[in-house]
C-alpha cells in the first residue's frame, strides 16, 4: 500500500477552516476526499490573494489532494447525486449546525439508510446535548468562550485572541484522530458510527490541561492558570540589538546558565532553587533573565548558549522561514504548478511515515472541477 489511507473514500461537506483542515490531513494521507460545494463554493475561496477568482491562498493550502463537485443539496437532483456518493463511501464529514444537517435530510439516521456502515463525523461549534448547540461559532467566538482569550489576557492585560486560528485547527486535528480511530474500530468490527467533534469542548479540553492547575483537586489546592505559561514576562528576551528566545527550564539548565554568566549568587538564591520555587516566583525569575539578556547582542548570546544544553533560538519573522536551514534541508517548502494560479509554494505534510509517506498528488480544485469525473465514475 502506497498511502496509509489509500482506498478510503470521504465525502466532505465542510467549509471555512475547521473541517477542511481535518480533511486536508486525511487527503494528504491518501484518502480520496470529494469536496461537496454549493453554487458559491467554500467561503475561503475568496480569502487571500489569488490570480483567479475563487482560488484564494488560504483555500489553496486547505484543499489540495481533494476533488470538488458542485451540488445543490436542496434540489432533488442534487440530493440524489449526493446520496449516490454516500452509498459507496467510508466517511462523511460535515460542519453544518445540527438542525441544518437535519433539515437537509442528511443526518446520521438518514445516511445509514443508504450506507449502514458509514462513519458520520459532524464538526460543530458546540455539542448537540447542551444549550449552546445551535449557536453560531467561529474561531474568535470559541477562543473567547473556551477561556483561551482570557488566558492570553493574563499576559497582555486584557483578553486577546491568539493570532493563529487555534480553535479551528485544533478541532480539525481532533477530527482526524476521531475519524482514523473510527476507521480502526470498523476494521475490527465492521461497524460504522456517528462522531461529534465540538469546537467548544475541544478547546476547553486543550486549554485546561495545564490551566486547571490547583482546581484539579477537591478542595482546590490553588486557583486556575499555570503561572509560568501566563506570566507577562514570558516572551522573547530583548538583547542589545534584537530578540532571542531562551527557555532555561530544568535544574541542569539553570546550573549551566549561572556558570556561563558567572552568577554564583543566583545559584544559591532560594527563588531559583528548583522548579517549584521558580514557578512560585516566576515573574521575578523571568525579569532577572530579561535584565541579563540586555547585556549582550543576540549573536553573542547564540555563541554563549551554543556551548550549553539550554534550549534557545533566534526569533524568526514568517518570511525568515523560507530560508531556514532546517526547513530547507528537509524540503519543507516546495514549488508546484497550479493550472489556474501558476507556480505556488506548498508545505510538506509535517508527519513522516517510513512505509506510507504522505504526498501532494492533486492541486486545490476549482469549483466543481470534478463533477464529470466523479459522477461518470459512479
Amino acid at each position: 500500500m502506497d498511502k496509509i489511507l489509500q482506498g478510503i473514500k470521504i465525502v466532505d461537506l465542510t467549509s471555512v477552516v475547521m473541517g477542511p483542515f481535518c480533511t486536508l490531513n486525511l487527503a494528504d494521507m491518501g484518502a480520496d476526499v470529494i469536496k461537496v460545494e454549493n453554487g458559491s463554493g467554500d467561503s475561503t475561496r475568496h480569502l487571500g490573494p489569488s490570480h483567479t477568482k475563487g482560488m484564494g491562498s488560504i483555500f489553496l493550502h486547505l484543499n489540495r489532494n481533494k476533488r470538488s463537485v458542485k451540488l445543490d443539496l436542496k434540489s432533488d437532483e442534487g440530493r440524489k447525486k449526493f446520496l449516490s456518493l454516500i452509498k459507496d463511501s467510508d466517511v462523511f464529514v460535515h460542519s453544518l449546525r445540527h438542525k441544518s444537517i437535519e433539515r437537509l435530510g442528511l443526518s446520521y439516521k438518514d445516511l445509514i439508510k443508504v450506507n449502514e456502515n458509514i462513519i458520520f463525523c459532524g464538526m460543530y461549534g458546540y455539542s448537540k446535548d447542551g444549550p449552546y448547540s445551535e449557536n453560531p461559532a467561529y474561531d474568535d467566538i470559541i477562543q473567547a468562550a473556551s477561556g483561551v482569550a482570557a488566558t492570553q489576557g493574563k499576559m497582555t492585560g486584557s483578553p486577546k485572541y491568539l493570532s493563529a486560528l487555534v480553535a479551528d485547527k485544533t478541532a480539525g486535528l481532533y477530527g482526524v484522530n476521531a475519524i482514523v480511530s473510527a476507521l480502526f474500530h470498523r476494521e475490527r468490527t465492521g461497524e460504522g458510527q456517528e462522531i461529534e467533534v465540538p469546537m467548544f469542548e475541544t478547546l476547553v479540553n486543550y486549554n485546561m490541561i495545564e490551566h486547571m492547575y490547583g482546581e484539579t483537586f477537591s478542595p482546590p489546592l490553588s486557583g486556575t492558570y499555570y503561572p509560568r505559561a501566563v506570566s507577562p514576562y514570558r516572551k522573547p528576551y530583548e538583547t542589545k540589538n534584537g530578540y532571542i528566545s531562551v527557555l532555561i527550564y530544568n535544574d541542569k539548565h539553570w546550573r549551566e546558565f549561572f556558570e556561563v554568566i558567572n552568577r554564583k549568587d543566583l545559584e544559591t538564591d532560594p527563588r531559583f532553587k528548583n522548579i517549584n520555587s521558580r514557578t512560585e516566583h516566576i515573574d521575578i525569575v523571568y525579569q532577572t533573565v530579561e535584565n541579563i539578556m540586555l547585556e549582550k547582542t543576540t549573536e553573542e548570546w547564540i555563541k554563549i548558549l551554543s556551548k550549553t544544553d539550554i534550549p534557545f533560538t533566534k526569533v524568526n519573522e514568517l518570511f525568515d522561514l523560507f530560508n531556514d536551514p532546517h526547513l530547507d534541508n528537509i524540503n519543507f517548502f516546495k514549488f508546484t504548478h497550479h493550472p489556474t494560479e501558476g507556480d505556488i509554494i506548498e508545505m510538506k505534510h509535517p508527519i513522516n511515515y517510513s512505509k506510507t509517506p504522505a504526498t501532494i498528488r492533486k492541486h486545490a480544485p476549482t469549483l466543481g472541477e470534478h463533477n464529470d469525473e466523479v459522477f461518470n465514475g459512479l
